[in-house]
């Protein structure tokens, strides 16, 4: 079987490439290098050490390496989907569309296409389930995303929007071992990334602050902070796309603690209301945009799970459709932080042993 390996210089992917040598396959590995390009030059992901390290890998079991550079793709159709996402006032996930346009899609375009399985270090596992589809029941087996077997890192919410054809190409060498489990395999190993840290944020960033990047493309304007329940102006901001639904931090005003509930795009203005957890800053119901289940045609359940947002947390809820095509989801519990923008990633309910398929996913409305 023809692998190429995915991998970062962190532990994760080059533990990957230690597994499938130990099963007997020498994947060739590809070093994808993405960062942000405009006007003003190229802004990279500080690149080099996890360079030099992958290469070691790559020398060290006898595989082939090449480096993919792709910051132009990626800011085509991710740095720009963020910017433009923040500007409408939205939640943006840059992971979950870098996996599908970049890591499984560009590459795919430029290189994975000539290999018959692409691995990498993410924390999620590859199920071929018997499932009934809307025209009955499906002869042979569907292939779906399932839950890693460690709940704290398990990353199939940022896999969500993957194309069918692309989660078939998938190996997730990890998904059934423990992050503790990956660590000790590569001490045991001496590979070099075998003591570094997980990354962390959105890489096309390097070293810059997030709020700084926005400050950059979208500048600042200044509005007011209101309280929702009486209408008194507490304070002012610096623009509502430095701002999301359900923030804390960054307010600055006294007597807190103070949620944003509400934001104003016309008029530049952010809601925010007082205590811990207040009333105004859950919900219960939202409208899926862009529905997507993961398979071809499955029948989904009504009572599922979900997640809004990078969390070991599952909520149990229920799916129903619109008149207009999109999917309504109903949460049994109240949910924190609902934001226009974000993706909910619907899981079918856990089977025996914990484990959870992916079914489908949709942008909230």
């Amino acid at each position: 079987m023809n692998i190429a390996a995915l991998v970062s210089g962190g532990v994760d992917s080059s533990v990957v490439v230690h597994l499938l040598k130990e099963q007997g396959t020498t994947p060739d590995i590809y070093y994808i290098r993405i960062g942000m390009e405009d006007e003003e030059g190229y802004i990279s992901c500080p690149a080099e050490e996890d360079i030099e390290i992958t290469q070691w890998i790559a020398r060290h079991y006898g595989c082939r390496f090449e480096e993919v550079d792709l910051h132009r793709e990626y800011w085509d159709k991710v740095v720009s989907y963020t910017i433009d996402s923040v500007r409408r006032g939205l939640t943006p996930n840059p992971d979950v569309m870098c996996n599908r346009l970049i890591k499984f899609g560009a590459f795919d375009d430029r290189c994975g296409h000539d290999y018959d399985r692409i691995a990498t270090g993410h924390y999620a596992r590859v199920e071929s389930v018997k499932w009934n589809t809307q025209q009955g029941e499906q002869d042979g087996l569907l292939t779906f995303l399932a839950t890693a077997v460690d709940p704290v890192k398990d990353q199939t919410d940022f896999l969500s929007q993957l194309e069918y054809r692309q989660i078939q190409k998938l190996m997730f060498p990890i998904g059934g071992l423990m992050k503790r489990e990956v660590r000790a395999i590569a001490a045991q190993a001496a590979l070099p990334s075998a003591d570094r840290k997980d990354s962390q944020g959105i890489c096309f960033l390097g070293k810059i602050n997030y709020n700084d990047f926005l400050r950059r493309y979208l500048g600042e304007r200044e509005g007011k902070i209101v309280e929702l329940e009486t209408g008194r102006v507490l304070g002012t901001h610096r623009g509502y796309w430095f701002h999301t639904i359900g923030q804390r931090k960054g307010l600055y005003l006294s007597g807190g603690p103070w949620f944003v509930v509400r934001k104003d795009i016309d008029e530049n203005v952010l809601y925010v209301s007082q205590g811990y957890d207040p009333e105004a800053a859950h919900g219960r119901e939202m409208n899926l945009l862009g529905f997507h289940p993961l398979a071809p045609d499955i029948e989904l359940p009504a009572d599922i799970d979900f997640k809004i947002r990078h969390t070991p947390e599952f909520h149990p809820g229920h799916l129903a459709p619109n008149p207009d095509g999109t999917m309504h989801l109903a949460s049994d519990e109240p949910i924190q932080g609902i934001a226009a923008g974000q993706y909910a990633t619907v899981y079918s309910r856990p089977s025996a042993d914990g484990k959870r398929l992916v079914l489908a996913t949709g942008m909230i409305g």
